[in-house]
């Protein structure tokens, strides 16, 4: 296995070879698009060592968007209690290594290998890769390794080769084949549709007016006004400002229409957006902001709804929008689990952190099935 400091080192169409179409998280375009930007590098505390497995004739197999931590911020998944243990025992926890995406708690592969060799051969691939960043941790004398929001797949294959497994819930929206959001209304509770129209009736009755734009059409003076709007929630949230501003940019060139930016404008102007990615079947929604926090409803038009509508009319299966909130069970959105994979070196360390993550994983199992019943679709007889 090899380490590279830039995603650059690595050709474009090599990497996408194993990274795919499906989604744009791990694609080549957005991930350069953060280290070129400067919202992913090591002034930021996220020093790029992308793994790549080669075989004998130099053609790459397998690769992970991987990142020498010196902290635990932007990873969604939270393990700063680990640090403060290890810490308090006189270990050193960071540096760290993460495989993730930076800023970005999407679900989707981690260990990205070549599919055009067959089912058993990038399984192969798989293992191999997995074994070889727990060799690079251990080699590098750094106390972790963590694959955060992986795929089930992944999941399970790391906890057969030994890795801890993490569970986590988000809030998935499913769309089995809408033909509308009239549609969709009509599978929820009478109460709860009365809601949700009342909700979209009040946001679209305050002179906003919404819009998609996509791509090569998201003009520079809109990612200003984005841009301002992504700094003003930050701040109301007492956050970090991750992304810099020509990350945005860089998006619209690089990654096409794929990018999907929910716009609300009052006469014209723009108020508020927000930022989606499209996959193959699936609307990432990602960040979003306002002028002001007094429009009704307007994160909830703006960030569900609106997301909704456009996976209907686009024929998206699922609306992935985001990390938190539990308000978006009373929406449609079904509570979906999450998957991380944790390799500790430290034996003592190791041993606490399975024990807390098995107590973990049995109340995240018990919570499912509460929310499940809490989600506002009539009860079939």
């Amino acid at each position: 296995m090899s380490l590279h400091r830039r995603i650059a080192d690595i050709p474009a169409a090599q990497w996408d070879l194993c990274a795919g179409d499906d989604n744009p998280f791990v694609s080549h375009a957005f991930l350069s698009a953060l280290e070129d930007s400067g919202s992913a590098e090591a002034r930021t505390g996220w020093l790029p060592q992308h793994a790549a497995v080669h075989a004998a004739d130099g053609s790459l197999l397998a690769v992970a968007p991987m990142y020498a931590k010196s902290h635990s911020f932007g990873e969604y998944v939270f393990d700063q209690q680990w640090a403060r243990a290890f810490e308090q025992a006189g270990g050193e926890y960071y540096p760290k290594l993460q495989v993730a995406v930076p800023f970005s708690p999407v679900t989707g592969p981690r260990l990205l290998v070549r599919r055009d060799m067959g089912d058993g051969a990038a399984e192969t691939h798989a293992r191999m890769l997995a074994g070889a960043l727990r060799q690079a941790c251990g080699e590098l004398g750094l106390s972790s390794t963590h694959v955060t929001f992986c795929e089930r797949g992944e999941y399970e294959l790391m906890g057969g080769e030994g890795w801890l497994q993490r569970l986590g819930v988000q809030y998935h929206w499913d769309n089995p084949g809408y033909g509308s959001f009239e549609d969709f209304l009509a599978t929820l509770a009478s109460r709860k549709r009365k809601t949700l129209r009342r909700e979209r009736r009040d946001a679209n009755g305050c002179g906003l007016t919404f819009e998609a734009v996509r791509g090569p059409d998201i003009t520079e003076d809109l990612w200003d006004h984005f841009y301002r709007f992504y700094l003003s929630t930050v701040d109301r949230k007492w956050g970090s400002a991750y992304l810099r501003r020509p990350f945005f940019s860089l998006l619209s060139q690089r990654l096409g229409d794929r990018v999907v930016l929910m716009v609300a404008r009052r006469d014209a102007t723009p108020v508020a957006g927000a930022l989606n990615l499209m996959g193959r079947d699936t609307l990432y929604g990602r960040n979003w902001g306002c002028d002001r926090g007094d429009w009704p409803f307007l994160h909830f038009e703006l960030c569900y709804y609106q997301a909704m509508e456009f996976a209907i009319a686009h024929g998206l299966r699922r609306v992935e929008a985001g990390a938190q909130g539990e308000h978006k069970l009373q929406r449609g959105y079904r509570p979906c689990l999450t998957y991380s994979t944790h390799w500790i070196e430290h034996p003592g360390l190791r041993n606490a952190v399975a024990e807390f993550l098995e107590h973990e994983r049995a109340a995240i199992m018990g919570e499912m099935d509460v929310m499940n019943a809490m989600t506002p679709y009539r009860t079939q007889s």
